[in-house]
């Protein structure tokens, strides 16, 4: 056979000691940092910066000649090339290089990530418990954070994401931007949950500029969002890009968290007619109990209106309510007056078949003519054991054997309504110990401080 001088030295590359890992950071954009190009992007192990090509007058090759660093890495096909002598280099010790820039589970650590209670050590010597890992608050992005954390700890929908066999083959429209949406969810999953990541945080940077893009701006990563609003555009824009329907193809993402209610209607007359005008409308047949069937993703939670009174010492009392006397919106008999600007509706609700991951929205903001008010009371609620059984109608309540729920994720808003902070406690199911996360600042909670916090999404 012919001697071939190449595989020597790909063997036997003399700079790999010059590789700098605690520079390497694969969460930004794959861009050439000097022609801002996508395409072919190598990444300088030496200082982390990102380069295009490796031919002769290529960026990552003058790159190489200017700075005498030599390891690049190609951030798409995962192979390490030493520059400018151009020969793939092959070593076993740069395998924990490409599992940082992607991370791959198998199906047994996947089915064991739950009952793990091990810490993991960063390369720059933190340890951190996968899955519970700060998220970099870029500008005004952490109502965006908030959410990706929920989200990231609900069991089926995490271990769905984990695995990129599970969406590779999905058939989408050519030109449709929306399944970025689910590859770079899946990436953000899988490096929330690396255990040997190099660093005990991630950013989300590239998850949110797909979010950018995909919203159409609506969500932005410069300035403060509602976590409600991007919650369910996220959820519905992930089940539509995942071949979902609003009907008939289900996704992860319904099989998860999608439940059904009956909504009863009926409109009343306008409130300063003479009664035997009213009555005599009750009689037609525009103004009898309309019933309908309607799935949800999530129940909004109305909070009672929060009271001005202040105390002796002139402090605002802040109200509290038990969890279960706004959940009473659901149990099919209370009634609710809704407005549109020119006719008003009784609505009652009731549940008709519970998600197997259920999400309250707890309704703080309500929009005036001028500006946005907040109600800053506190909810009330048990950390396990909530059972939505007297919720259900009687006839479905024996196709569920279970109907109580414990709570995974809590989602706090704190601050002024247009402005304010989040911050997002999670239980982590290998310890059973709760974590509070706010950017990336993790510190443990006691679960009894938790119902103290104005929680807005559960």
């Amino acid at each position: 056979g012919r001697f071939d001088p190449e595989d020597q030295r790909s063997r036997h590359c003399p700079y790999l000691d010059t590789i700098n890992k605690s520079v390497l950071d694969f969460d930004f954009e794959k861009l050439c940092s000097i022609s801002l190009s996508h395409i072919n992007v190598y990444a300088c192990l030496v200082c982390g910066k990102y380069f295009q090509g490796r031919g002769l007058k290529s960026h990552a090759y003058i790159h190489s000649v200017q700075f005498s660093h030599h390891v690049f890495l190609n951030l798409h096909t995962l192979k390490f090339y030493c520059l400018p002598d151009n020969y793939e280099i092959i070593d076993s010790s740069l395998e924990d290089i490409t599992y940082v820039l992607k991370p791959t589970f198998t199906a047994q650590q996947i089915t064991n990530l739950d009952k793990q209670a091990k810490l993991s050590r960063a390369y720059d010597g933190t340890t951190y418990l996968p899955g519970i890992v700060g998220l970099n608050n870029i500008k005004a992005n952490d109502y965006a954070n908030a959410v990706l954390q929920a989200l990231s700890n609900v069991p089926p929908l995490r271990n769905y994401f984990l695995e990129e066999e599970n969406y590779k083959s999905i058939q989408r429209p050519p030109g449709d931007i929306m399944f970025l949406l689910v590859q770079r969810f899946g990436e953000l999953m899988r490096k929330l949950w690396n255990p040997r990541n190099f660093k005990a945080h991630v950013s989300p940077h590239e998850m949110l500029q797909a979010v950018v893009l995909c919203s159409k701006k609506n969500f932005q990563i410069t300035k403060q969002g509602d976590g409600v609003d991007f919650l369910s555009w996220f959820l519905n824009a992930l089940h539509s890009a995942l071949g979902g329907t609003k009907k008939k193809k289900k996704t992860i993402v319904t099989d998860v968290f999608q439940g059904s209610m009956r909504i009863f209607t009926k409109k009343l007359p306008h409130p300063d007619l003479p009664a035997e005008e009213k009555a005599q409308l009750l009689q037609n047949t525009e103004y009898q109990e309309m019933m309908v069937e309607s799935t949800f993703m999530y129940l909004t939670l109305d909070l009672p209106t929060a009271p001005l009174y202040k105390d002796e010492k002139e402090q605002l009392i802040i109200p509290q309510v038990p969890l279960f006397s706004i959940l009473a919106k659901f149990n099919g008999a209370t009634e609710k007056e809704y407005k549109t600007y020119k006719e008003n509706f009784l609505k009652r609700f009731q549940l008709t078949k519970l998600p197997p991951y259920l999400i309250f929205c707890i309704k703080r903001f309500t929009k005036n003519n001028f500006f946005v008010e907040k109600n800053p009371t506190i909810v009330n609620f048990p950390i396990t054991n909530v059972d939505l059984r007297e919720y259900l109608s009687e006839e479905v309540q024996a196709a569920h054997t279970n109907t109580t729920y414990d709570l995974i994720a809590n989602i706090v808003h704190d601050g002024k309504p247009s402005e304010g902070s989040y911050r997002i406690h999670v239980l982590h199911h290998g310890t059973g110990k709760w974590y509070e996360l706010q950017d990336l600042q993790v510190t443990d909670i006691l679960p009894q401080m938790i119902t103290l916090s104005e929680a807005y999404i559960q």
